[in-house]
């Protein structure tokens, strides 16, 4: 056995899962079972921006890999086949030579949505949102104009590697000031459903999920790591917004809103799978299952509204809809043997508090602090009731696990 190059190509394999949005326990567990697919005993060390590896030889050496890891995206279409990649290595056990040109073969296979793709993910997916927090159809064009702009600023900023909160900055004041200019040309009716549409766009809901999922596996210091990064990308909508909303009100002051439309329950359902098929394509996932995921956004949504209907309190409600849609996604998982965050992180997006995190911003910008604050608190108290929800699905679905595994083990011996 060749230690080095395995442990090289293990270390790569994981390396590629972390830089396609993986979760930490994803990364650890697939390096842990190929090691163990080979006798080797091993050790995993992850976070978000580091990995480190260690195994133990025949002779008792010990032989370690560090590697770095840099901002990653929400490539999901790769961290399916970069898992599936480490289920076929456990099952086959080849020569780790051969391994490494499966690796190589995995990343030449994987693919990317062109940009006009990415555009028409933009366009759906603020467009859906901003019918879906109560704006008209002409706010909904505009919204999906503006997530045009934003679409095309990241493309370019990207490109030009630049860092991710400057980024982050620049997209929300793009998209908040070309609102405010649609808004005060009369032209849509709430500018606030304009700039919400959009601001789906930059709500980091992958890095949300992973939060969530990593705590519940006990990555306290990943979780606690991501938590941070969604902290700082709040920090940059906010000033973004901020600076947008400052400039707009010193040079031709603020639109005058109407109210919001309270569409009603199948609108809503409606706007948000049309919301969440955007979101499919900016997550890169292909395929059939691309539209399944953006049904369970639907299929959570519809949850929402029936708990609410039956007179359930919306804290319950986000409390049910969480269950379902991580319910939801471990069935499509296993019936679909794809990663269950591909389903997860697109169905609870219209739970996600899209709508708070802009008011709030709003309201602290404005320094209506009182009112920040409440907006605030409901946020975090939303966040915490889908944590919560998501944490005991995949507890129930854990045990169940470990209970088929343990029972198979005895059947074994």
């Amino acid at each position: 056995m060749n230690y080095d190059v395995l442990l090289d190509l293990v270390t790569e394999l994981g390396y590629h899962l972390a830089m396609s949005g993986a979760e930490t326990y994803r990364i650890e567990e697939s390096i842990n079972r190929i090691f163990s697919a080979y006798g080797i005993e091993s050790e995993v060390f992850a976070i978000t921006n580091y990995m480190t590896v260690s195994i133990r030889t025949t002779d008792g050496k010990s032989i370690t890999r560090m590697k770095r890891i840099d901002y990653h995206g929400n490539d999901l279409d790769a961290v399916e086949k970069f898992n599936s990649l480490s289920r076929r290595i456990c099952r086959e056990k080849p020569e780790p030579c051969v391994a490494q040109k499966w690796l190589k073969d995995t990343c030449d296979s994987r693919i990317q949505y062109s940009l006009p793709m990415i555009l028409i993910g933009c366009f759906l997916g603020a467009a859906g949102f901003a019918v879906f927090f109560g704006g008209s159809f002409i706010d909904s064009l505009c919204a999906g104009f503006s997530g045009l702009i934003l679409g095309l600023t990241d493309y370019f900023l990207s490109r030009h590697k630049t860092n991710h909160f400057f980024k982050t900055i620049a997209c929300s004041f793009i998209m908040t000031i070309i609102a405010y200019i649609i808004g005060v040309l009369q032209i849509a009716n709430n500018t606030d459903m304009v700039i919400i549409g959009p601001l789906m766009i930059l709500v980091p809901g992958l890095i949300i999920t992973n939060a969530m999922r990593d705590i519940i596996f006990g990555d306290t210091n990943s979780g606690i790591n991501r938590i941070v990064q969604v902290f700082l990308i709040a920090v940059a909508i906010a000033l973004g917004t901020g600076v947008a909303w400052r400039l707009s009100n010193e040079l031709w002051g603020l639109p005058v809103n109407f109210p919001a439309i309270s569409h009603n329950h199948l609108i809503q359902c409606i706007a948000s799978f049309i919301g969440c098929t955007g979101f499919f394509i900016l997550f890169n996932i292909h395929g059939p299952g691309g539209f399944l995921c953006a049904l369970g956004g639907g299929l959570s949504w519809a949850a929402y509204c029936i708990a609410t209907y039956w007179g359930t309190s919306p804290m319950i409600g986000y409390f049910i809809a969480s269950l379902v849609a991580a319910a939801y996604s471990e069935i499509m998982a296993r019936i679909r043997k794809y990663p269950a965050i591909s389903y997860l992180v697109v169905s609870i997006f219209p739970l996600l508090p899209g709508g708070g995190i802009y008011f709030a911003t709003n309201h602290l910008v404005q320094g209506n602090l009182s009112d920040f604050a409440e907006q605030a608190r409901n946020a975090i108290a939303v966040a915490g009731v889908i944590a919560v929800g998501i944490l005991v699905v995949s507890t129930v679905v854990r045990l169940i696990y470990n209970l088929k595994h343990h029972k198979n083990v005895k059947e074994l011996r």
